[in-house]
């Protein structure tokens, strides 16, 4: 089967969720004529953010991974640095410390949250350590306060990696509120989207700053650039990092419904679950708890071993339903495999579970008769080859 093409499956991967709000407000900024980029949306979405999250400062950049790269250059992280990142992640999170010329060190995960292993990360602080990331997967924090003792007593910089995490909370505190600073995604499939875009959030009024500076070439604007009739002042190296208007007028739509899009979610996850639950001896389903709340930015299934999480996947495909491994490891990748001779055995436990997981199907808007094909191909799959 074609993947590159959508109309092929009966049942996609993910679905956005988008309301008339979500047109009115771009129609507003295109009709207007002008401020297409730094218009006042920047500010409004960034303020709606902060709020959100509960913290001082944010700023939006043009995508999660441009995000982690200025939040390491706002810190000092460059070239001799090394920062500990998880390698069961998306790769920008190892990327993003190459850009700055420094060394990612990769630590191994735990089972439960599937994020950084605080003993783990304790085994790979060195004198070179900087910066700790750790991302936190599928719309699930990481196990981010005994992290963040970890860094506090190292005197580390903690930067959460939370693309995927936005609304989830651990003890009914936001993600985003417990790190120096904290990037989210907005990309196609998150659970809130803008195509493409990101944010940092921060209590530091320093780094927010810097950051700033850094996401619009380097430049100081009192005024908007677009309205300065006099030369700009650069002063430091930056970069073209800014959101679009319209991508920021999305952003304050899809906010505005992020609670709702949130339950949404969540229900659809509870019903998958209960449909599939008498098959708890075969399948781990995703962590979900009173401590941490999961807002299911995957719907991501552990198999006991790879051949039948291979051959489930192959089985849901010919039932054309989309299903994918998220993730297999960064470091056993061709780039960084050679790169830095890491071979298997290296980080035993997010092997293992990079050979387990499966990613289901899941959106807001998701149907009765999506869901409930969805689980019958599932249990299908059981009945047959189990």
């Amino acid at each position: 089967m074609n993947t590159s093409n959508p109309e092929d499956w009966i049942i996609p991967l993910y679905k956005v969720y988008t309301d008339d709000d979500d047109v009115n407000l771009i129609t507003k900024v295109i009709k207007r004529g002008t401020h297409w980029a730094i218009g006042p949306e920047i500010e409004e979405f960034e303020k709606m953010i902060a709020d959100y999250i509960g913290c001082d400062y944010c700023l939006t950049l043009n995508s999660g991974t441009s995000a982690l790269h200025a939040a390491l250059l706002a810190y000092g992280v460059g070239s001799g640095d090394e920062v500990i990142v998880p390698s069961f992640s998306f790769i920008s999170t190892a990327n993003s410390v190459l850009f700055v010329n420094a060394n990612p060190i990769f630590a191994d995960i735990e089972e439960n949250n599937f994020g950084l292993d605080p003993a783990s990360i304790q085994n790979k602080i060195s004198p070179k350590t900087k910066a700790v990331i750790p991302m936190d997967y599928g719309g699930l924090s990481c196990k981010i306060s005994e992290i963040s003792n970890v860094t506090k007593e190292n005197n580390l910089t903690l930067i959460e990696d939370a693309a995927e995490a936005l609304g989830s909370s651990v003890n009914g505190k936001k993600t985003g509120s417990f790190a120096d600073i904290t990037i989210f995604s907005f990309c196609g499939n998150k659970v809130l989207t803008t195509g493409e875009g990101g944010a940092i959030v921060t209590n530091s009024k320093e780094t927010y700053e810097r950051i700033k500076s850094l996401r619009s070439h380097g430049r100081l604007d009192r005024v908007s650039y677009f309205n300065n009739a006099s030369d700009p002042e650069y002063l430091s190296l930056g970069y073209n990092w800014r959101m679009s208007s319209i991508t920021a007028a999305l952003g304050i739509s899809q906010l505005q419904k992020l609670d709702k899009i949130i339950m949404m979610r969540k229900e659809n996850a509870r019903y998958i679950s209960s449909k599939l639950s008498k098959y708890s001896d075969h399948i781990k389903f995703p962590y979900d708890s009173n401590n941490y709340n999961n807002i299911y930015q995957m719907y991501t299934i552990m198999l006991n071993d790879q051949k039948t999480r291979d051959d489930l996947q192959k089985f849901l495909i010919s039932k054309k339903i989309f299903s994918k491994v998220y993730f297999s490891p960064i470091h056993l990748t061709d780039y960084y495999k050679t790169r830095f001779n890491l071979g298997e055995g290296y980080l035993p436990v997010t092997e293992q579970i990079s050979k387990k997981v499966l990613t289901l199907p899941i959106y807001p808007n998701m149907n009765d008769e999506e869901k409930n094909y969805l689980v019958n191909s599932v249990s299908e799959f059981f009945e047959l080859y189990i």
